[in-house]
């Protein structure tokens, strides 16, 4: 068997993997059988991987996941109305009446308790809808109910402190997660009356003003560390171009990339701060549209080189840990690492097509 052939065989088992797993009422879990994330579903894992499962051409999965988040935030239109008012009386809610992060697949809170309060995922299932939209010719109204609960929700609260892509740090505003909502809020502007440009010039202004440095994007604003997350404010999210983005790249891959598995952060000590799956291919991605591809087929074949003997992806890997002595506290409280994750193999699908492996006929 040849390269291709194995890499090409392992997007097919991707996508087995990420079909075979999702719920009946179309959410996507997180991982299927991992103690900590069993029974729950992000929007933030689960827009990245419909846009993989999109890009493979399997339509139907991804407008089920999709009419999944469309039926769970119409089923909170009233809890948005209510924050919105709290907040045009010049009250501030508690970050416990936000909308949580992740959801059970029938769309409840779930009663285990989590840093719950994050806002990128909205701006990404925004970003996710509307690009599957239009690359299989579909009417983003089938989904106009969700669009407007989530781009409510992010118009009222985008410039709000809160957790950030690893649930940490629920002081700071994050430039990762102000990268999400921009990118969800310009792709939805040419479909809503909100303001959605108007939020998006704002959330540009402000990682301007405070989210750089030494010419590159930082992990949350008047920082000076970068953290994997951040490509995804070049691609696909768009907050910045030219030369920051160039210098973000370069940074990240400086920092957090080790033969090309990327860390975290630098002071990541979850499972030891090993390497993502989902962020080599994020860089990766970003990479191959920067015209790098030498780079771009670096990264995925040291994806590849993860999957286990089924092909299942995990989460991280421990090759390369930053802080190997917290490792073994993870694992006595959660157990191993995560895998299948299906976020890694959403990602290594879209890192698969864009350097134009494979791809499911539609």
């Amino acid at each position: 068997m040849t390269e291709l052939d194995r890499l090409r065989q392992l997007a097919a088992h991707s996508h087995a993997v990420i079909v075979a797993h999702q719920d009946v009422g179309g959410a996507y879990p997180a991982a299927p059988t991992f103690s900590a994330y069993k029974g729950y579903a992000w929007l933030r894992d689960g827009s990245f991987t419909a846009e993989g499962i999109s890009r493979y051409g399997d339509v139907q999965s991804a407008d089920r996941f999709h009419d999944w988040v469309d039926r769970v935030l119409r089923g909170r239109r009233a809890q948005v109305d209510d924050l919105c008012a709290t907040v045009a009386r010049g009250e501030v809610p508690d970050d416990s009446a936000m909308l949580p992060t992740r959801f059970t697949f029938d769309g409840a809170d779930g009663s285990d308790p989590w840093w719950d309060f994050q806002t990128d995922g909205y701006g990404m299932w925004l970003w996710s809808v509307v690009t599957h939209a239009a690359r299989h010719g579909l009417d983003l109204e089938r989904w106009r109910g969700g669009i407007d609960v989530a781009v409510d929700y992010l118009v009222a609260f985008w410039d709000r402190p809160c957790y950030d892509w690893w649930e940490e740090h629920v002081e700071h505003r994050h430039v990762s997660t102000l990268g999400a909502i921009h990118g969800g809020l310009v792709a939805i502007s040419p479909y809503t009356s909100a303001p959605a440009q108007e939020v998006a010039a704002s959330i540009r202004a402000l990682v301007d003003a405070e989210g750089i440095h030494d010419g590159h994007l930082t992990k949350w604003l008047g920082s000076s560390a970068v953290d994997g997350s951040l490509p995804a404010c070049v691609v696909p999210f768009g907050l910045v171009s030219g030369d920051v983005a160039a210098a973000t790249l370069e940074a990240v891959a400086g920092d957090l990339d080790v033969d090309g598995g990327v860390h975290r952060f630098a002071a990541d000590v979850f499972y030891g701060g090993g390497q993502w799956i989902l962020l080599s291919a994020l860089l990766g991605w970003n990479l191959a549209v920067a015209g790098d591809t030498e780079g771009a087929w670096r990264r995925l074949r040291w994806i590849a080189a993860q999957a286990d003997e089924a092909g299942d992806l995990p989460e991280q890997v421990a090759h390369h840990l930053l802080h190997p002595g917290s490792r073994d506290e993870w694992i006595a409280r959660w157990g191993t690492v995560a895998s299948p994750l299906l976020w890694s193999h959403g990602m290594y699908l879209i890192l698969a097509d864009e350097l134009g492996i494979t791809r499911k006929a539609a």
